[in-house]
């Protein structure tokens, strides 16, 4: 287990996550940016995978997944829920992600939602730096943003998407997409939630 004020507050909520995650349909979910993923098949990242859905979902496709989850209660429980042989579990956090990175390989497309919002400016910062060197050479990177009420025992912190463009075009990453939209949740809805969808390319 890899704990870390990062991922706080994740290992008391396991029950509602997964009632919540797992009852949405990923090919809604990603249909503003699917455009923009590769083709089957294809090699991808989905770091803080949490319950699986969106590994499953790929690994559906013809994509190999790595998932990476660092809260034991929500990775040891989606491997079970999602047992296809196209998806491998993993212990590992960011900004280091010290056993992704020992591994030596690279990837079509990283997925992170929910994920950036967690990390301090500096914690960023490495996680960028990181990340550039896990894509091949026309890789891209997909994130998501949370903005808005942060919930009762996690750390979150609101990070604009400009802010992230700048600092992956230190790291050679050019911007896709950049949109923000309100939550399709209506309990996030009327907390005037919103997230921002970015997409980054390897060039």
């Amino acid at each position: 287990m890899t704990r870390a004020p990062s991922n706080a507050g994740y290992a008391n909520e396991v029950d509602t996550l997964f009632e919540r995650y797992e009852s949405r349909n990923p090919a809604g979910i990603h249909k503003p940016w699917v455009h923009l993923f590769p083709s089957a098949p294809a090699r991808i990242l989905d770091i803080g995978a949490g319950t699986g859905r969106d590994a499953a979902w790929f690994a559906s496709l013809g994509h190999s997944v790595l998932a990476v989850e660092p809260t034991d209660e929500l990775r040891e429980r989606a491997a079970v829920l999602h047992p296809a042989s196209e998806i491998e579990w993993l212990d590992d956090i960011l900004p280091s992600i010290p056993h992704v990175m020992a591994r030596g390989e690279t990837y079509d497309l990283i997925l992170m939602h929910a994920v950036w919002m967690h990390l301090t400016q500096d914690e960023r910062a490495a996680g960028m730096a990181n990340l550039s060197k896990l894509l091949s050479t026309g890789g891209r990177i997909a994130m998501s943003q949370r903005h808005g009420l942060v919930p009762e025992g996690r750390r979150m912190f609101d990070v604009s998407g400009e802010e992230t463009i700048a600092l992956a075009a230190q790291h050679g990453l050019t911007n896709l997409l950049n949109e923000r939209a309100e939550s399709i949740q209506a309990e996030n809805r009327a907390n005037q939630i919103e997230w921002t969808k970015l997409v980054f390319e390897k060039t």
